[in-house]
């Protein structure tokens, strides 16, 4: 993990700062740019995005697909928590806190609109850096690339249809054409260019690894771009409710280490090794943040509150992931007495 993914979240702050000076100075400058749309897609949000996303999507590889079989109760354990119980986890909590309990301290307008972006942020598993956090617990590899491109081709096909259903429960809207649009643009595309371009360089030695290195930072700058074009759009709603972030985090905590635990104990009590077990637990509490950004913002719109609910999550996600990868390497002794414990019982 490099220093800059390390400090993702100070500069996640800084972006902060910055957007919402710069916001405030050169308030034209960003009515130019949020008018640059193309079918409710703003397009200079969507160059970032796809800067975000590919080189992230180059990492994996579908051929992984092929050893699904030799973890199958990790899978399992996995694929039931990110499609089945996060999202509708999520919607239930961000329901419960901010359109209940937290709702006399938020802006009324945007309560629905707060939900449905943390809807969105959980909705689709994370891609990208699970791979950082599956090497920082020494997690099984191969179990984690095939995990994730497992999770990349079911999202192609879930996210639009699941989406819509959780926001159709909360009683907001679904424009049908754009979520579509945005799977397109942001799921269907970025797969297909990062394939072909893997497979143009894979059988050249090193080309890869080389070519992952020189994108990488590409990807973290493309991501803090993004960060400061919508706190430049969300700047005054900031400033004048600098409350509704610390009320955001709350229901992406919760939702993060609950998750995170139902993966870790499931695969406990079902015999998964420890090294499947803990990117288990972290692939299933984490988020594809830069997926969920897009769509909020192709969906809603730069300054809408579903933006800047996913942008709360980005916030969050690196000092929390750590403390759930410092979390499952703190338990490994307790985990294996466990397993050993079973074993004897059978």
């Amino acid at each position: 993990m490099s220093v800059f993914e390390r400090y993702l979240s100070l500069w996640v702050a800084l972006c902060i700062v910055l957007g919402v000076g710069l916001g405030h100075f050169l308030p034209g400058l960003f009515e130019i740019i949020a008018g640059a749309e193309m079918a409710n897609v703003n397009l200079p949000v969507a160059v970032l995005v796809w800067l975000m996303i590919i080189p992230m999507l180059l990492r994996i590889d579908f051929a992984a697909l092929g050893e699904v079989r030799q973890h199958w109760r990790g899978i399992g354990v996995t694929l039931l928590v990110n499609w089945a119980v996060k999202p509708f986890s999520m919607a239930l909590l961000a329901s419960l806190f901010i359109g209940h309990w937290f709702a006399p301290l938020l802006p009324a307008s945007q309560i629905s609109s707060y939900i449905a972006g943390l809807i969105l942020l959980a909705a689709a598993p994370c891609t990208a850096m699970v791979f950082v956090w599956s090497n920082l617990c020494n997690g099984e590899p191969h179990y984690t690339l095939s995990q994730v491109a497992l999770n990349d081709v079911i999202m192609i096909f879930l996210f639009a249809p699941l989406v819509g259903l959780l926001l159709g429960v909360a009683s907001i809207t679904v424009p049908w054409s754009t979520l579509l649009l945005s799977v397109g643009l942001y799921i269907v595309i970025p797969v297909v260019i990062a394939q072909v371009w893997r497979q143009s360089v894979i059988g050249h030695a090193g080309r890869l690894e080389r070519t992952l290195r020189t994108l990488q930072p590409v990807s973290l700058i493309a991501l803090l771009a993004t960060l400061v074009l919508l706190f430049a759009f969300q700047g005054r709603q900031i400033l004048s409710q600098p409350l509704v972030i610390a009320l955001l985090a709350v229901p992406i905590l919760i939702q993060v280490y609950l998750n995170a635990g139902i993966a870790y104990l499931l695969s406990r009590k079902l015999g998964v090794a420890w090294c499947v077990a803990a990117p288990s637990a972290l692939i299933g509490a984490s988020n594809f943040f830069e997926l969920a950004v897009a769509a909020a913002i192709s969906l809603f719109g730069l300054g809408s509150g579903a933006a800047l609910a996913t942008v709360v999550g980005v916030l969050v996600e690196v000092p929390v992931m750590l403390s759930v990868v410092r979390i499952v390497k703190a338990s490994r002794s307790w985990y294996d007495a466990g397993m050993e414990l079973s074993r004897e019982t059978r």
